[in-house]
């Protein structure tokens, strides 16, 4: 399929020779708003690979990215191989992060599956005897254990709309470590869940420590809070956001 047309405004030209990285990024956070926007822990989605794009630019620096890309399962069981298409347009604002987004992704999972893995480990978080207290993930040796896997899943679910968030042309991240995730006992039906995550950020590899809290309920809008601190920083960062997949206030979503 060809790529989308770009804008016609005269004010906006065809970027002939695209930043190296460009197209990546771009994927990279159009993935990051889809799998927020979708709120499935059990869907989550990582970039496969780029298949084309075009790139146009206007006299603010702004930069408008066409492209289309196949993406792959975040946590693939063995031997599985569930490959996506996406196309998205990705409109980054010169330097300014929370680049905006439609991305429309062909659905790689049944609906009926996706629902009934997001329900099973709802049902085992809400079981808990004790509200869940761990300390870091991974562990020392860069180990998950299976059986905090679905945590890992759902704190990157949350991490999903920080990063996104956080996008900038130039910069962009990735999840390095999970600690101090508590779960509060709550009278409403949903998780309810408090973290610190550490990101990765790229170019700068620097470590970025966000604390988040989360709420999410299979059949409800995934709600997000967070607070961020750079790691010498006096800089910080905080946002809330409340998303639909069927009602999105930012972009467009479609599987």
């Amino acid at each position: 399929a060809a790529a989308p047309e770009g804008p016609q405004d005269s004010a906006w030209q065809r970027d002939s020779e695209l930043p190296h990285g460009l197209l990546q990024q771009a994927a990279r956070a159009a993935l990051h708003f889809f799998n927020f926007r979708a709120g499935s822990p059990s869907a989550l989605r990582v970039l496969a690979a780029v298949q084309q794009g075009r790139a146009w630019i206007n006299s603010k620096k702004e930069c408008q990215v066409d492209l289309e890309f196949t993406t792959e399962h975040y946590n693939p069981e063995e031997g599985e191989e569930r490959l996506g298409n996406c196309s998205a347009q990705v409109f980054f604002k010169n330097e300014k992060p929370r680049p905006t987004i439609n991305v429309t992704c062909t659905r790689f999972m049944e609906k009926s599956k996706r629902q009934q893995e997001d329900y099973l480990l709802y049902k085992h978080m809400k079981q808990l005897k004790d509200p869940l207290d761990v300390i870091s993930i991974p562990d020392s040796h860069g180990h998950i254990d299976p059986s905090l896997r679905p945590i890992w899943d759902l704190a990157f679910l949350g991490s999903s709309y920080v990063m996104w968030e956080k996008t900038t042309q130039f910069l962009h991240y990735y999840m390095a470590q999970l600690s101090s995730v508590k779960q509060w006992k709550t009278d409403e039906d949903a998780i309810d869940f408090d973290y610190t995550v550490l990101l990765h950020e790229f170019s700068t590899q620097e470590i970025i420590s966000c604390r988040i809290h989360l709420v999410w309920h299979p059949n409800k809008p995934l709600k997000v809070k967070y607070h961020c601190q750079g790691p010498q920083a006096p800089e910080e960062a905080s946002g809330i956001e409340e998303g639909s997949a069927a009602a999105p206030t930012t972009g467009l979503i479609n599987y």
